[in-house]
C-alpha cells in the first residue's frame, strides 16, 4: 500500500486492488496447498514489478525507469507463512500515526494478530486507515507495518507492509513472503506511516521485499 503526497493516489489504489485480488489471508478457507500460495506470491511480485515499470503508477523517479530491473526479494519461504490468531480490538480510538514526511495520517487501532515464530510468541497490530475505510471498495482494507532485525541492514530501514483484509474468524495465515516497501523507500515525494513501536520483531524476517538499490550503487558495490 503505497500513501502518496496526495489522499487517494492512483498507483496505490491499483496496488491494493491486484494485492487484494491475489488474497492476503485466507480465513475459513483452511490451509491453501503450498503450491497454490506460493503462486499468489508470485502473481503479486509480477503485479509489482509491472507497476514499477509503468512511468504512470511508478513510485520511481523518472530518471531511474530506464535502470529498473525488478525489485529484490528473498526467495519464497513456507516458514515464514503463519498461522495466527486474529482478535478484534473494538474500543480503540483513532489516533494521528507518525509519517515519514513528520506529518501524521489518521487511523484506527482494528486488532491484533498472535503468531510464533522461532520459539517466540509476537503481537503486531493491525490498522485501518480512515480514509480508505469511507469508501465501498477499500472499506475492508487493513495495514500491518512492521519493522524487524533486518531493517537498516537487509531491508528497508523504514519497515515493510503486508496488506490484510478484515477477516471472517480468528484463525489466519499470515505470510511474511508477501511483505513488501512503502513507497518512501523509492521517492521522498510519499508520505509512509511509521510502524509503531509495538509492531517492532526482535526476529530476523528473511522473507518478502529487501531494500531497494539502484544499478549505479549496486555497480558500485561490486
Amino acid at each position: 500500500m503505497k500513501f502518496g503526497t496526495r489522499s487517494r493516489p492512483v498507483a496505490a489504489l491499483i496496488i491494493i486492488s491486484a494485492v487484494l485480488s491475489v488474497g492476503y489471508l485466507w480465513p475459513g478457507e483452511g490451509r491453501a496447498a503450498p503450491d497454490v500460495e506460493e503462486s499468489r506470491v508470485t502473481k503479486f511480485r509480477a503485479e509489482r514489478d509491472k507497476e514499477f515499470r509503468d512511468p504512470k503508477e511508478s513510485p520511481l523517479e523518472v530518471a531511474e525507469l530506464p535502470l529498473f530491473r525488478g525489485l529484490s526479494y528473498y526467495k519464497i519461504d513456507p516458514r515464514y507463512r503463519l498461522q495466527a490468531r486474529f482478535r478484534r480490538t473494538p474500543d480503540e480510538k483513532k489516533f494521528n500515526m507518525p509519517t515519514s514526511s513528520g506529518t501524521t495520517k489518521v487511523y484506527l487501532k482494528y486488532g491484533e494478530l498472535t503468531f510464533s515464530l522461532e520459539g517466540h510468541q509476537y503481537v503486531l497490530a493491525v490498522f485501518q486507515s480512515e480514509a480508505l475505510a469511507k469508501t465501498e471498495k477499500y472499506k475492508n482494507y487493513l495495514l500491518i507495518p512492521f519493522r524487524d532485525a533486518t531493517s537498516g541492514k537487509e531491508t528497508y530501514g523504514g519497515g515493510r507492509y503486508i496488506d490484510f483484509e478484515i477477516p471472517g474468524g480468528e484463525e489466519v495465515t499470515l505470510d511474511f513472503n508477501l511483505s513488501y516497501n512503502p513507497s518512501c523507500a523509492y521517492s521522498h515525494r510519499y508520505n509512509c506511516p511509521i510502524p509503531p513501536p509495538e509492531n517492532r520483531l526482535s526476529s530476523k524476517i528473511k522473507a518478502g521485499e529487501k531494500v531497494y538499490r539502484k544499478l549505479a550503487e549496486k555497480a558500485r558495490a561490486i
